[in-house]
């Protein structure tokens, strides 16, 4: 297992640490240093970073992956006057498509709490300049549009995907309408254009990332907090772009709980039968006790449950998990906090997740962000910003 540590010159200061509880009002999360961070390898092996600096601003830098670290000056993206959300669920994101196209997303929140617009910046350079900023849906309403979500297919095909509450009744209104939706669009040609905004599902939780996993045909699967029948907080997922939008249920919590937990799925291709690997936290009822925990579990190709694969992270305090998988090598990564200090830790298989063995890989004290996987084939890394500064930990099985 090799780590590396690196404080890029853009944001070293400022930390932002995410509970695992329902987040508080926005002028609380306000007050706290936002430091949630993308991270993704482009296709000539370099590691990139998007988030936001101690000023608000936006910033990228790059580095190459190694035995020591070599990053670039922070580069200071042109967003105009837009803030920018960036703490825990809700934090910019960078893809690498083909074509030299690379693309940087994020939330602006707009003045009406809870509220916001999906905007992007487009690249057709591979990430050497980027464009203003523009917004990536149609629809152009003071609601929720939030918590992006963005990948390329196998094809090429740009994907966005966010929680939109356009179908919510019009205050007043004698009519009900559970949770918010899940919308996207599709852009062809590296976000130069888009298609019209259409809607993956009706009832998705409101404040909860949306993981994404390409199947073995390179199209992209959907997985998100749903809100069923009783207002059960499980799991759904769906394959994106399908003629069809089928939902099916992929965990079996049963959680009921009329709110949203601001804690969302990860999702990552089995190589072994088609399947998926996912994470979640969720409450269940075992021995007739509530049990809050994140889970582990395998998907088939539909995205239903295998329940034989069902398993407690081996960490009581484990909180937003991330997923990866390549062959038969998985990697769960998860924060585990204890007064002021957090510490982040790997679950490692190399048969495909019939068995996993536990690394601690660093630790910190004060804010600190969810850590997320970043992966280039079968090379996988570990980014995790905290009040010090941003570790990078490569992976090795």
């Amino acid at each position: 297992m090799a780590w590396l540590c690196v404080v890029p010159q853009a944001g070293a200061q400022e930390a932002a640490k995410e509970s695992s509880k329902p987040a508080a009002t926005s002028q609380h999360r306000h007050q706290r240093p936002q430091l949630a961070t993308g991270a993704a390898i482009a296709p000539d092996g370099r590691l990139w970073v998007v988030g936001l600096n101690a000023q608000a601003q936006l910033f990228v830098q790059s580095t190459p992956l190694g035995a020591a670290l070599q990053w670039s000056e922070a580069r200071i993206l042109n967003t105009g006057a837009d803030p920018i959300a960036a703490d825990g669920e809700s934090r910019p994101k960078i893809v690498f498509g083909p074509q030299g196209w690379a693309v940087i997303s994020y939330t602006m929140p707009l003045a009406k709490p809870y509220t916001g617009f999906i905007r992007m910046l487009r690249s057709s350079d591979g990430g050497q300049t980027f464009s203003a900023p523009f917004t990536v849906h149609q629809d152009r309403q003071e609601i929720t549009h939030r918590f992006d979500s963005v990948a390329f297919d196998a094809q090429g095909v740009l994907h966005t995907l966010w929680v939109d509450k356009r179908d919510q009744p019009p205050k007043g209104s004698a009519q009900k309408y559970a949770g918010a939706a899940i919308y996207r669009n599709e852009s062809k040609d590296g976000g130069q254009t888009f298609g019209p905004d259409t809607k993956l599902a009706d009832h998705s939780c409101e404040c909860c990332r949306i993981g994404l996993a390409r199947n073995p045909q390179g199209q992209l699967q959907a997985t998100w907090r749903h809100v069923f029948e009783g207002s059960i907080r499980d799991h759904a997922f769906a394959s994106v772009g399908a003629p069809a939008n089928r939902i099916t249920r992929s965990t079996l919590d049963d959680w009921q709980i009329n709110a949203c937990p601001h804690h969302g799925p990860g999702l990552a291709l089995h190589a072994g039968t088609s399947g998926y690997h996912t994470v979640w936290f969720g409450i269940r009822k075992v021995a007739g006790q509530d049990q809050a925990a994140v889970r582990y579990a395998r998907l088939n190709a539909q995205g239903e449950p295998l329940p034989e694969t069902l398993r407690v992270l081996p960490d009581p305090r484990a909180e937003h998990a991330d997923v990866l998988a390549h062959g038969p090598t998985v990697a769960v990564v998860w924060r585990s906090s204890e007064g002021a200090l957090t510490t982040l830790k790997a679950w490692l298989s190399t048969d495909g997740g019939q068995h996993f063995t536990l690394k601690t890989l660093g630790q910190a004290t004060g804010y600190n962000d969810h850590p997320r996987l970043a992966q280039s084939g079968p090379r996988m890394v570990v980014v995790w910003r905290n009040t010090q500064e941003t570790q990078v930990h490569e992976l090795r099985f």
